[in-house]
């Protein structure tokens, strides 16, 4: 019996390794539990007015509070590009499916001291700009990695989400995308989402449309809950044009993360309490059966909070007693345990 014991334990490990090696293993640890949470990190930029509003900012939330953050490291930038354009907007941050690694992106634009939003979308940046940590604090050397065709004009707010199915994460952008034989770029296109995966943030798959509605759209972030993907995108449509949620936030559901044809659930999301709405971030709470959009109401009052009990009824409604400081622009809010909650609040606070 015992040697029988030893021939099937050697066959399970052998039959382990051959299904790791495929790319099939069991899945990786769970990161920790939602109900260890203690609280919120708040990352992003902070437009584009001064030399140094486009990098990396930090803000902490007043302990468990998802609407009331305080500036962290006296409100200076934690993380400043050196690479690329060496400026960097719209920062995302994801965590490793085991929770012990971060992974923080964004886009490669230095847009202070120029009104020119067309050239960046003809001849810029076709990477994104990567970090890694371990704990939120100590980030390893940045890299510019390519991501984009040639054909692209540009790459927008990167995000990233990982796919347990895929065993990968899946790394979508913004791009207009331009004619093969119009290498200058001079011809009329639109913004559309791409995507492409990778293991490491190093190599990546080589990009493929997402969402194309055959007009500019942008912004996408997605959260899961259960079963189902919930995608929110901005409308980038001119507010002159036929569509009354141009300019506003619109929101699907896929329980496919890579489908191009994902449901509707609702649009013009925001409408009637801002006047218009990009760079959305989305997020649940550490405490309760809750989700909170936050939407830029750029030009306006910047981030406003939106909450709901119920992402598939699409209804959001404006929270109320929030504080945002700093001028918080296109980030992440992400939920942090204990530990690093207090690491970053005697590192940064």
């Amino acid at each position: 019996m015992k040697h029988k014991h030893g021939i099937r334990r050697l066959l399970t490990a052998t039959l382990a390794a051959a299904l790791a090696a495929a790319g099939m293993g069991a899945a990786p640890a769970p990161q920790a539990a939602a109900a260890a949470y203690a609280g919120y990190l708040f990352v992003h930029f902070r437009g584009e007015g001064l030399a140094n509003s486009e990098q990396i900012y930090y803000s902490l939330s007043k302990g468990n509070d998802p609407l009331n953050y305080t500036q962290q490291n006296g409100g200076k930038p934690v993380l400043a590009s050196t690479v690329g354009t060496k400026g960097v907007r719209d920062p995302f941050i994801v965590r490793s499916p085991q929770g012990d690694r971060f992974f923080l992106i964004g886009t490669d634009q230095r847009q202070y001291g120029s009104s020119d939003w067309d050239t960046p979308q003809r001849k810029g940046s076709k990477s994104i700009v990567v970090w890694e940590s371990t704990d939120l604090v100590r980030w390893t050397n940045q890299r510019l990695v390519k991501v984009a065709p040639d054909t692209a004009g540009n790459v927008w707010a990167p995000e990233a989400t990982y796919d347990a199915v895929q065993g990968k994460y899946v790394v979508y952008w913004a791009s207009k995308i331009y004619a093969a034989n119009d290498p200058d770029h001079t011809g009329t296109t639109h913004n559309r989402m791409l995507y492409a995966t990778t293991s490491d943030f190093r190599t990546f798959s080589a990009a493929k449309t997402w969402k194309d509605p055959g007009y500019s759209v942008i912004d996408s972030t997605v959260i899961k809950n259960g079963n189902t993907y919930y995608r929110y995108s901005k409308d980038e449509r001119d507010p002159s044009s036929s569509s009354p949620c141009a300019k506003y936030v619109l929101a699907e559901k896929s329980t496919f993360l890579l489908n191009t044809g994902f449901g509707f659930v609702s649009d013009c999301i925001g409408k009637g309490t801002i006047s218009r709405g990009e760079g959305p971030l989305v997020f649940k709470s550490n405490s309760e059966n809750k989700w909170y959009l936050f939407i830029d109401e750029y030009s306006g009052r910047g981030y406003v909070p939106f909450e709901t009990s119920d992402l598939n009824s699409g209804r959001w409604i404006a929270s109320a007693n929030y504080s945002l400081p700093g001028s918080p622009r296109h980030g992440t809010v992400l939920p942090v345990t204990r530990a690093e909650y207090d690491r970053l609040t005697r590192q940064f606070g």
